[in-house]
């Protein structure tokens, strides 16, 4: 059998694993391959998400980021709205969050209207979380105890994906920070710990 091109992408990746398991696809892969593909399609999805949110200047506070229109109705601002970022590891899986910063300073409350606030409202219950890859933390610990290539190469393209919609924010945003570890630091954290990860 052929080996996995290292550029695959999602829907190669489990061609592969379909073809190096003859059909046979463990349901823990399947539920963080659908999950990866929901993020894989952030963007191009019609659906709505926090992660596409954020990103609609009209969400903004105009005025605080010094916003002007342009000929071609695009809006160019001055100042990019401040945020910090927080890879979140959890019993549901992977999260993105996002918070909005005020001179340096991190927003974790409900704030509407506020002249200082990058956002014209936020409300932490719809948009501090992103998006989410279920199940990332028991797939990761299957990957690590008994994961073949497909595997891993599913977990490095989750990796990739989330590290490309960072890069997508940061052309809008000005990112202070990205707290706690990447995917691929917490896959490493779990070869260091051999597998106990959850102790």
């Amino acid at each position: 059998m052929s080996s996995l091109n290292p550029s695959a992408n999602l829907k190669e990746i489990n061609a592969y694993k379909k073809q190096i398991n003859w059909g046979e696809v463990s349901s823990i892969y399947h539920i963080f391959s659908s999950s990866v593909g929901e993020v894989d399609g952030i963007l191009t999805h019609g659906f709505d998400s926090a992660y596409k949110q954020i990103l609609n200047p009209n969400s903004w506070n105009l005025a605080l980021l010094g916003a002007s229109k342009q000929t071609d109705g695009s809006i160019h601002v001055k100042n990019k709205p401040q945020i910090v970022l927080r890879h979140e590891f959890n019993d549901m899986g992977y999260e993105l969050h996002c918070y909005p910063a005020i001179d340096g300073e991190v927003v974790t409350h409900y704030m509407v209207e506020k002249g200082n606030c990058p956002f014209n409202q936020w409300v932490p219950e719809k948009t501090q979380m992103l998006f989410r890859l279920n199940s990332l933390v028991a797939f990761a610990i299957y990957c690590f105890q008994s994961g073949d290539e497909a595997d891993k190469a599913l977990l490095k393209y989750a990796h990739y994906k989330v590290k490309e919609l960072i890069t997508t924010l940061s052309e809008s945003f000005q990112i202070i920070v990205v707290k706690g570890y990447s995917i691929a630091e917490f896959y490493q954290e779990i070869a260091k710990r051999n597998g106990n990860i959850l102790t």
